[in-house]
């Protein structure tokens, strides 16, 4: 069973430690519900809706290390390599890390103590690994009409840790199929870029907003640049134009990259932040979502 937090505004819903098995996502604090009370209106949905299909993934769930796994190129065959917020993995081939592959895990203990009804905090333990090891704690909390989550990363190895985390942000506003009817806005005009153009094709840009011709047929994927050193109120927000009901995020951190992946039922703005740690220090960053209804 999992965990649930709740106020007045928002009931949020979180997944018990053990539920997500798989070895790309952030396996503390797997936010799998968001429902805003007034309207009973719905957020989170699964990276696909065939089962068996894409890497498990499903509402506000982060990752570490997507590009580059830490320490990967210099774990032989066989040995292990960290991935944080999961475990061990053992490197199974010659093959560059990816990470979408499942690969062989030894879970790291992770413990969750709910404060109240608004509050949970994660703690993923460290364990060593060649010299790398870090702890994790991860509190989430409802206040208003927002959801935030606080991250505190500490090296607790003998070598830095260098990688980036985000989180992947599966969203789709009451099932609505994605499609003319929603708007995805950025504070900026936007000039996106894709390394495969395809991926754009039905995408409508004007200015710093993203709209869709008709429903995607294949997925769709492309990366934003200009949040680099800048200050914004918020980054990015997705709405159901219709119904008016919609989500923002309003984190404030140095951004060091920014994409959108999506396909016919999410939208996943995805915003990066990069992580640089020597031994024995600690990072702390925070993400604050705002979910509303237009008046």
């Amino acid at each position: 069973m999992g965990f649930q937090l709740s106020n007045e505004h928002l009931i949020i819903d979180i997944a018990a430690i053990g539920d997500y098995e798989g070895t790309r996502f952030d396996w503390s604090g797997f936010i799998t519900g968001v429902t805003m009370r007034d309207g009973n209106h719905s957020f989170c949905v699964p990276e696909s809706l065939a089962g068996g299909e894409g890497t498990g993934g499903m509402g506000l769930c982060n990752e570490f290390s997507l590009r580059e796994a830490i320490g990967y190129e210099d774990t032989p065959v066989g040995g292990l390599f960290p991935k944080l917020g999961v475990g061990l993995l053992t490197r199974i081939d010659h093959q560059p890390y990816q990470f979408y592959r499942n690969y062989p895990l030894k879970p790291y203990r992770i413990e969750a103590e709910q404060e109240n009804a608004q509050t949970i905090k994660f703690t993923v333990h460290p364990e060593n690994c060649d010299g790398y090891a870090a702890r994790l704690v991860k509190s989430i909390t409802v206040e208003g009409a927002q959801l935030r989550i606080d991250y505190q990363l500490t090296n607790r190895g003998t070598r830095a840790l260098r990688t980036e985390e985000y989180n992947h942000n599966f969203f789709g506003i009451d099932g609505h199929q994605v499609g003319p009817e929603y708007a995805l806005r950025f504070p900026f005009s936007i000039k996106p870029w894709s390394d495969e153009q395809e991926t754009l094709d039905g995408v409508v840009i004007e200015k710093g907003e993203v709209t869709w011709a008709g429903k995607p047929k294949t997925p769709f994927y492309f990366h934003i640049d200009g949040f680099q050193n800048g200050m914004f109120s918020w980054l990015w927000e997705l709405e159901h134009l219709p119904s008016g009901v919609g989500v923002r995020e309003i984190s404030a951190f140095p951004v060091s990259a920014a994409a959108v992946w999506g396909t016919g039922h999410v939208v996943s703005p995805e915003i990066f932040i990069q992580i640089d740690l020597a031994p024995g220090e600690s990072q702390d960053w925070s993400r604050v979502y705002e979910f509303f209804r237009q008046s």
